[in-house]
């Protein structure tokens, strides 16, 4: 790296000191703000090459400045009270306007450079600041982002070895500078990561929530609740269902409403459509877990009672009956029920529920309102 002691150049009568902003400013703001480093805490490994410089050039201050848009922002420093300053007030900020930006920038006396002396700057302790010396810290594509400095209170003139140190550390900075950004990097991207991965587990349940809320459609009535005919057509396809009732004894129940047409006829669908909903309601109020409850026509439903005797099925449809005659409507609702038995090994279940459909026609005959067993 080049060293341009500015005492070389002519010195002019009132220059601006903190020289002109670059033509990049946006783009050089943008860059600065890639590698978070603004306002974060502080950091032993930045520390640490702080107190190297200050080593190096055998000063009492140092610091790594970093040049926001209007402050100088110190991510660490030594000898140096403030935080932060103004970038008016700031000599790294000469460096910005610099038409060669990787080059260092001395000043061996800052009392002799009318740039500089009017800000009256000092350091911790108050006494005058007279000499400076800074390094540029370059983005990969050359936007500066700020300086590692060395500052001191008495004039000085930096050894070749020294300045070359100076500008050995602004590069291990910047490897610093850039490990930070990948790191930063490789955090987005794995939390972009993650943000997918929780998407697609959540587009995967919503997918598994659709395909049950699809499956239930297909097989549950949309009035009732209970399942359909298809689902009962699935349900006698299905080895489960043989299965379930060759375990023991069962039973079949079919109810029919009693004059449903009547009531439609009268009381309009709608008033219908309550009756039949109160008729699902005391059944599945009435069965237990494990229990079937079909809508297996439009006003009759089949009821199918694994592992359950005759008498204790038609205690259950004696309950459900009940249930529907004291039904919060505006009329009065009975139903009729037939129920069957069945033995496995002895009984095929379509000759269980004729058995179950003769027993309904019995109740409906004998005067509805009513539960017939088979007896056969």
């Amino acid at each position: 790296m080049t060293v341009v002691p500015l005492r070389s150049r002519p010195l002019q009568a009132v220059p601006d000191p903190v020289g002109s902003p670059p033509g990049d400013e946006p783009e050089r703001l943008s860059a600065l703000h890639a590698y978070g480093l603004l306002d974060s805490v502080a950091e032993s490994a930045y520390e640490d090459m702080v107190r190297l410089a200050a080593t190096v050039c055998d000063t009492p201050a140092a610091a790594i400045a970093l040049l926001d848009r209007d402050r100088v922002w110190f991510k660490a420093r030594l000898g140096i009270e403030p935080a932060e300053l103004p970038r008016s007030l700031s000599i790294c900020s000469q460096l910005i306007g610099q038409a060669q930006a990787d080059r260092l920038l001395l000043i061996d006396d800052i009392a002799d450079d009318p740039r500089f002396a009017a800000l009256d700057l000092t350091l911790e302790g108050g006494k005058p600041l007279r000499f400076y010396a800074g390094a540029p810290l370059l983005s990969p594509d050359g936007h500066r982002l700020g300086t590692i400095c060395v500052l001191d209170t008495a004039p000085r003139v930096l050894r070749a070895a020294q300045r070359d140190g100076l500008a050995a550390l602004a590069r291990q900075i910047q490897h610093l500078f850039e490990l930070r950004r990948y790191a930063l990097e490789q955090r987005r991207l794995l939390s972009e990561r993650e943000a997918f991965a929780r998407q697609l587990e959540s587009a995967q349940a919503d997918l598994q929530r659709r395909h049950e809320q699809l499956q239930h459609s297909a097989s549950h009535d949309a009035l009732t609740g209970l399942l359909n005919r298809a689902a009962l057509t699935q349900l006698q396809d299905g080895p489960e269902a043989l299965l379930r009732l060759g375990r023991g004894a069962y039973t079949l129940m079919l109810i029919d409403v009693d004059h449903f047409k009547r009531v439609n006829d009268r009381h309009g669908h709608l008033l219908g459509d309550r009756a039949l909903r109160a008729v699902a309601d005391s059944v599945a109020a009435s069965i237990r877990e494990g229990d079937m409850a079909v809508r297996y026509g439009g006003e009759e439903f089949l009821v199918v009672l694994p592992g359950t005797r005759l008498a204790t099925a038609a205690e259950v449809g004696e309950r459900i009956r009940q249930r529907v005659a004291r039904s919060a409507l505006p009329f009065a609702l009975t139903v009729s029920i037939g129920v069957a038995g069945g033995e496995p090994g002895r009984d095929a279940p379509e000759q269980v529920f004729d058995r179950a459909d003769q027993a309904l026609y019995r109740a409906k005959a004998a005067g509805r309102d009513r539960l017939v067993v088979d007896d056969s």
